[in-house]
């Protein structure tokens, strides 16, 4: 069995695949001071409870964007589930894709990740939106290879500067203010339908310009895939997402294993 981790800013993704099957996924805190051994008692009674044998573990990779936590979750791979932990950026690692931007290496692993899994199940041209700590949108030929993309802050973040850089305005949930109408007649609503409605012309305007920019190069249509925790609030809210997709990053780190596994 894999052990798959996809470790984000915000959350770990913790997934055990038995072949092609996803057994069970967990998630924890990043910003947590949790040490290896924390991460694997924590998750060895995680597959205990689901009846998961952390013995038929033989494998693990990971998808990491923080790296002050890749000691830990290597050293927990090796301690807990007796396995040297492939990284993606690992230089003998096969992606079976091509990176074609300025610096590779200064992308993160989980966006090539989310465009390998993404063409495989779409085909191509893409547009991927993951909504994270950060809002990336990026793009995927019809070859395959990653071309690069755009990066904003979250909704979460723009929601939380609001609060913290103001003196009045008060910390909110991100909701779809639904049928109400745009202006506000109060501070909640207002800052409700500033935030989401804003997010929703960011979305569409990037997609319409790197629609316009790329679609002329790809001589055919892109597809837009959404994909993170928050994608399906702004899907209800506009048509250009065409697909939800949550599972991306730890399909592609499941595709990326096996093209690498001897």
């Amino acid at each position: 069995m894999l052990l798959a981790i996809d470790c984000g800013n915000t959350n770990i993704v913790f997934a055990v695949y038995d072949g092609d099957v996803l057994r069970g996924q967990w998630r924890a805190a990043t910003k947590t001071e949790r040490t290896s051994d924390e991460f694997g008692v924590w998750l060895s009674e995680l597959l205990d409870r689901e009846g998961i044998d952390a013995a038929g573990i033989t494998a693990a990779i990971v998808a990491s964007v923080v790296p002050g936590r890749n000691f830990d979750l290597a050293r927990m791979c090796e301690k807990y589930f007796k396995c040297n932990a492939r990284f993606i950026g690992d230089k003998d690692l096969d992606l079976g894709t091509a990176v074609r931007v300025d610096n590779p290496k200064e992308v993160g692993a989980d966006r090539v990740i989310n465009a390998i899994a993404a063409h495989a199940t779409y085909g191509g041209p893409l547009i991927i939106i993951d909504f994270g700590t950060a809002t990336t949108f990026d793009v995927v030929d019809a070859t395959g290879a990653y071309c690069g993309g755009c990066i904003a802050p979250g909704i979460n973040l723009s929601m939380e500067a609001l609060h913290m850089a103001t003196a009045q305005l008060p910390r909110l949930p991100v909701v779809n203010p639904g049928p109400a109408p745009v202006v506000g007649t109060n501070t909640v609503a207002a800052m409700t339908s500033g935030v989401f409605w804003g997010y929703i012309g960011l979305i569409e305007g990037l997609v319409a310009r790197i629609k316009n920019e790329r679609e002329s190069l790809e001589k055919r249509k892109m597809t837009v895939v959404g994909t993170g925790g928050l994608a399906p609030l702004f899907a209800e809210a506009t048509a250009v997402i065409e697909h939800i997709d949550h599972d991306l990053t730890l399909r592609g780190l499941l595709q990326v294993h096996q093209r690498n596994a001897t």
